[in-house]
């Protein structure tokens, strides 16, 4: 069974960066995509952005295009989530998320093992 612990949320000020990391159990190497989520209180679960465990390919949601950046460690089965100039409107509970089998998917309903979640909180 892949378990996902997240690390690194906080609470930081606007403007400024964060890195929250993704690391799997064993299993990292059978799953063929894993993703970022978030969601904060009162909202639907929402994709930040995917990335293909082999590849490395990347794919984001529009409103982080150009300031989140995914990335991943196959040597410590860690993905990375690195947030750059934040803003309130990111404040949310970030999850990480992984899906066995090959689709490039940002749809929540089609993932099969989720982390804890983290708090990231971002103050104007």
């Amino acid at each position: 069974q892949v378990q996902l612990v997240e690390s690194g949320g906080g609470l930081v000020q606007a403007g400024t960066s964060l890195r929250l990391s993704c690391a799997a159990s064993d299993i990292y190497f059978g799953v063929y995509v894993m993703g970022w989520f978030r969601q904060a209180p009162g909202k639907e679960r929402e994709s930040v952005g995917v990335i293909i465990r082999s590849s490395g390919t990347t794919n984001y949601a529009d409103s982080v295009k150009g300031r989140f950046t995914i990335s991943k460690d196959n040597a410590k089965k860690t993905v990375y989530l690195q947030m750059d100039s934040l803003k309130p409107e990111d404040t949310a509970v970030y999850y990480c998320a992984a899906r066995r089998l090959p689709l490039t998917t940002m749809s929540a309903k089609d993932y099969d093992y989720w982390g804890q979640g983290t708090q990231v909180t971002v103050s104007s």
